[in-house]
């Protein structure tokens, strides 16, 4: 009562004025603030998933590691029993995507390209548990296959889910909600917001639609699924590299021959992950038991592999760290680059719920690596290293591949906390994108969805004249 009184006693002339920091914020995000709030909880929704996606198949693959540990000698049992439990894995992932949601198939992140161009659907409530249960069966088995598309699926999923479940019908807000959920998506899978949001805006520039809201949308998001998944398992590097002095001005020219170098073969390899979809489709006819039957051979034989040549085997991370220290000599990283690049066309080419990107920056460590080796020989006056070139490597094929030389820069900054190779990145990674644009070569993810619509585009035609007049 005393404090009502005091109030009223005040002069208006007297009375304090609401904050003019907040007044100015709130009338001016006013149309936007909702988006905004929603793009928080899409960042942390998405982050959640991503991350418990990581640790699940985390603990999948070291239970079969500390299972094995627990046996002395390598028997016919043990091997077998690997085999089929990797096979049963994998099936049980490809069993999924065909019965229940096959635009789970890959890496999905051609799907949400679409979607953002209002092309393809948005079945999160199938996309969600068919990415992140198959996924984990796949991946789980030892395929190669990376975690980022799955992650960068879901989280776009996770965008339209949130929408629908708040009744937003606006096309612009769910096109911003879907975007900010697939920059959170890849936020969480590398630890990496400043990739997240630049994948977005790079890579998904034909589909993207700019303006403050999305991009506010998008950075919030981002930076939400990171600080969850940090949260979780810590801020450390996802890749753990020694820190690499400043790269001598007369050896840039060489970033820039490996850069050339790097936009052939990512215009190859391309190529032939088209041509291998091409051969594995002709093989099973989209056949559910044809389907299933490559996943569970796929796993059976990367089970076996994974106990007799593990380097061979899952997304290629551990085998980073050992090139750029010089574990591996020449040779062996030529076969390392050739028979990785084998298995990642198999696995990601075969319609097995997993990404690419992963796989791709151990294709690139290694072969940068290599060329780091030759470089030392040939040219011994220059203090280099052949960590230089790893890591140069890494963005490159990336860049070349996926045409985001930005966004490859910005991942392996964040993924190795190297800032001091920002520039030979930027050389090596900006050749390989020219390269590959002046042979004539298209961006994997647009290839891969075009790819998608004349399919679907057939299957309708076909639909249309198989009906009776």
């Amino acid at each position: 009562m005393t404090a009502n009184s005091d109030d009223n006693a005040t002069p208006p002339s007297e009375r304090k004025p609401p904050s003019g920091v907040m007044r100015r914020f709130l009338a001016s995000h006013s149309s936007s603030l909702p988006i905004l709030i929603l793009s928080v909880l899409v960042g942390i929704v998405a982050g959640l998933l991503c991350t418990f996606f990581d640790i699940t198949i985390d603990w999948v693959l070291n239970q079969r590691a500390h299972w094995l540990d627990g046996r002395s000698t390598l028997e016919w049992t043990t091997i077998l029993v690997i085999m089929l439990s990797s096979a049963l894995l994998s099936a049980f992932g490809f069993f999924l995507v065909a019965r229940v949601a096959p635009e789970a198939a890959g890496s999905g992140i051609p799907e949400i390209e679409g979607a953002l161009d209002g092309v393809r659907p948005v079945r999160w409530w199938r996309v969600i548990p068919v990415k992140f249960f198959g996924g984990i069966g796949a991946i789980g088995a030892g395929l190669v296959l990376g975690r980022e598309g799955p992650s960068v699926q879901m989280g776009a999923s996770v965008g339209r889910m949130l929408t629908d479940s708040f009744k937003i019908d606006t096309d612009e807000s769910r096109h911003t909600l879907v975007a900010a959920g697939a920059a959170a998506g890849l936020a969480a899978a590398f630890n990496a917001p400043l990739a997240g949001i630049m994948f977005v805006i790079e890579e998904m520039r034909p589909q993207f639609k700019y303006n403050l809201i999305s991009i506010k949308a998008v950075m919030i998001a981002a930076i939400m699924a990171t600080i969850t998944y940090r949260s979780f398992l810590g801020q450390g590097a996802m890749i753990p590299l020694p820190a690499h002095d400043t790269v001598p001005l007369s050896s840039l020219a060489l970033f820039l021959v490996l850069g050339l170098i790097f936009g052939f073969i990512g215009v190859l390899f391309n190529r032939l992950v088209i041509m291998s979809m091409d051969g594995f489709e002709r093989f099973h006819r989209h056949e559910t038991k044809r389907f299933v039957y490559v996943g569970a051979l796929l796993g059976a034989v990367f089970g076996l592999l994974a106990l007799f040549l593990p380097k061979l085997t899952g997304e290629g991370a551990n085998l980073i760290p050992d090139a750029v220290s010089g574990s591996f000599s020449l040779s062996l990283l030529l076969m390392l680059f050739f028979a990785r690049a084998i298995t990642t066309l198999a696995c990601f080419s075969s319609g097995a719920p997993g990404g690419v990107f992963a796989p791709m920056l151990a294709l690139g460590t290694l072969f940068g690596t290599c060329f780091g080796a030759i470089c030392m020989q040939l040219f011994p006056e220059l203090d280099i290293t052949i960590g230089m070139f790893a890591v140069a490597g890494m963005g490159a094929l990336f860049a070349a591949t996926v045409r985001a030389p930005i966004t490859g820069i910005l991942l392996v900054i964040e993924l190795t906390h190297n800032y001091e190779l920002i520039l030979p990145l930027l050389i090596t990674s900006l050749g390989a994108t020219m390269t590959a644009q002046f042979i004539g070569g298209k961006p994997l993810y647009s290839q891969l969805l075009q790819r998608a619509l004349s399919k679907q585009k057939s299957a309708v035609d076909s639909s249309s004249s198989a009906k009776p007049s």
